[in-house]
């Protein structure tokens, strides 16, 4: 499934370390949605403790930002404790949200195909997709993201 902007965010629902979350929780919110291949990995731990630091920053634009990966919220919690980590972030282990946005995709690395999360990212209001990125570089990205949800 492909997602685009303008388009209509598909349903989800998981768990939390907060409890569990669904689409309709953000409601008259920002929500800045991101997938990420794997806790505690260079490029997922370089992403996360940037938006962590622009926290403050989401917060006052009115924007939740919630990460997800397959990772079990055992690892979430190690991951959070180990970064203090002040974003949100939800398990999803089946993989069903990750793929109704179309971030399941396949990958290639030295010659060997498999399959894998692209990192990707969605600001959603009221429901519907404002803005999404594929294939994210995390360098300054988490400042891109910021700059679009000011600019809703």
């Amino acid at each position: 499934m492909s997602v685009t902007e303008g388009a209509a965010a598909p349903e989800f629902e998981m768990e939390t370390l907060e409890g569990p979350v669904k689409l309709a929780d953000f409601v008259g919110k920002t929500l800045v949605l991101y997938f990420y291949p794997k806790d505690d990995t260079t490029g997922c731990t370089n992403e996360a403790k940037a938006f962590t630091e622009l926290s403050g920053e989401f917060a006052k634009a009115g924007a939740v930002v919630l990460g997800v990966s397959k990772d079990s919220l055992a690892a979430h919690r190690k991951f959070t404790d180990k970064y203090g980590l002040k974003v949100r972030l939800g398990s999803d282990p089946e993989g069903a949200t990750i793929e109704r946005y179309g971030s399941w995709v396949e990958k290639s690395l030295y010659g060997r195909r498999y399959m894998g999360i692209d990192r990707s990212t969605f600001v959603i209001r009221d429901g519907v997709v404002r803005k999404l990125w594929r294939k994210v570089k995390v360098a300054g990205h988490a400042e891109a993201v910021l700059a679009a949800v000011k600019a809703l």
